[in-house]
């Protein structure tokens, strides 16, 4: 190693973008960081490298095989990130095992499927939109929580079968496994937590099967069949990314439009797309800050710095996209006419996120319906008054207090 000293990240992601800036100071495209319980670490912030190793072979995301701290159990269940390498599916596996594991899923994320699903979230967004309507005027309203996360957890909870009452059970664990500042404790029972509840739901779907993707899941034959902790770790990540992330991409989204008027009229007036507002956010807000774990499979020489075998490795998404040595001095202002908004705020390479395709198109549907049905909403505080959403994995707010002001109600002739 080049002896550095590692930079300790802020459990409580008080302001990942400082953050991010000051490890991309350090020049190398990646940075030593230290982890919760002191653990040596190191962040992808460089877009190049990024790309170099996401697909590289030399990287694996099989904490089971390539991390040799969790498989001697020096880190256990009760580290604050446990979770991440905990869960055994696609996003732990590496090389043939990855693939398996990858498409039973993939199949039901195809590109046809998910254009399938556009007239479903058009009425899912319309439902709630009418929900937002009841609102006494005046009145703030967290547009995160009442449509921002209710918009994703509503389509991924029906994709996948999972009944009205136990979804806010189902989805608590991807709520709290992003939370860096878990204490031990916290840690152990959110594991032991969402392994109970997907593994209640995996025994309704094999003893009560019916059209949906939890239940064709479980009911795979041959090579897509998976064991039942196999199971278990698909439907969490499926879960918790299909919420998650959209989240905080529709969250931003309308955060930046809301304090970017001149934008905002741009997409109004046709000199710009939704579709640049959507990329252009993923750009410089990726939803998630920093994606644990992966590990280098050997000695890894990059640029000056060695990374030693075995260490683990996050991808810093929330700085990647910044990077100025692709976006030049303005790649922190968000810009709807830039002409690169080039970004890996989906992943690159084999672990590309399988749900990108669902993600925008949910973003698509939702942002010029919510901004033409309440033309007039207005944020309810001032931007530096938002809080952040407490963790360096993810990158968002904790609320967007909002009051919300329809458009008129055309006046008829009589």
């Amino acid at each position: 190693m080049d002896g550095r000293c590692p930079y300790k990240l802020d459990v409580t992601g008080q302001d990942v973008h400082s953050e991010a800036k000051a490890l991309q100071e350090q020049g190398s495209g990646i940075a030593m960081v230290e982890l919760p319980g002191d653990v040596r670490g190191w962040v992808v912030v460089g877009h190049d490298l990024a790309v170099e190793l996401l697909a590289s072979p030399k990287v694996s995301k099989n904490p089971r095989a390539h991390w040799p701290a969790w498989i001697s159990g020096e880190i256990g269940p009760d580290w604050p990130l446990a979770s991440w390498p905990t869960m055994e599916n696609m996003t732990t596996a590496y090389g043939e095992e990855h693939q398996r594991l990858r498409r039973p899923v993939v199949k039901a994320f195809t590109p046809k499927r998910v254009r399938a699903m556009q007239p479903y979230i058009e009425r899912t967004v319309r439902q709630l939109l009418d929900h937002l309507a009841e609102t006494t005027p005046g009145e703030m309203v967290d547009l995160k929580r009442n449509f921002s996360y209710q918009l994703p957890a509503t389509v991924i909870c029906d994709l996948f079968g999972v009944p009205e009452q136990d979804r806010a059970a189902v989805l608590r664990g991807g709520e709290k496994t992003p939370d860096s500042s878990l204490t031990p404790e916290e840690a152990e029972a959110n594991i032991r937590d969402w392994q109970e509840q997907f593994g209640k739901l995996i025994a309704a779907k094999r003893a009560h099967p019916i059209d949906d993707l939890t239940s064709e899941l479980v009911n795979a034959d041959g090579d897509d069949r998976l064991t039942d902790n196999e199971l278990i770790g698909t439907l969490f990540v499926a879960l918790g990314a299909g919420s998650e992330t959209v989240m905080n991409l529709v969250t931003h989204a309308v955060l930046k439009l809301l304090t970017h008027p001149g934008q905002r009229a741009m997409v109004e007036d046709g000199r710009a797309s939704w579709d640049d507002v959507i990329e252009e956010t993923l750009r410089l807000e990726s939803p998630l800050n920093m994606l644990p774990l992966r590990f280098a499979v050997e000695d890894l020489h990059l640029d000056g710095v060695t990374v030693p075998k075995g260490d683990p490795i996050l991808m810093g998404y929330g700085a990647i996209g910044r990077d100025p040595d692709i976006h030049g001095d303005s790649a922190g202002v968000w810009d709807i006419t830039r002409s690169n908004k080039e970004h890996l705020s989906f992943g690159h390479g084999t672990h590309y996120c399988f749900g990108a395709p669902l993600a925008r198109l949910e973003a698509r549907i939702a942002l010029p319906a919510l901004f033409e049905r309440f033309p007039g909403m207005r944020l309810a505080v001032k931007p530096e008054e938002l809080d952040s959403q407490g963790t360096f994995i993810m990158n968002g707010h904790n609320a967007l207090p909002v009051v919300l002001v329809e458009a008129p109600v055309p006046a008829t002739a009589g």
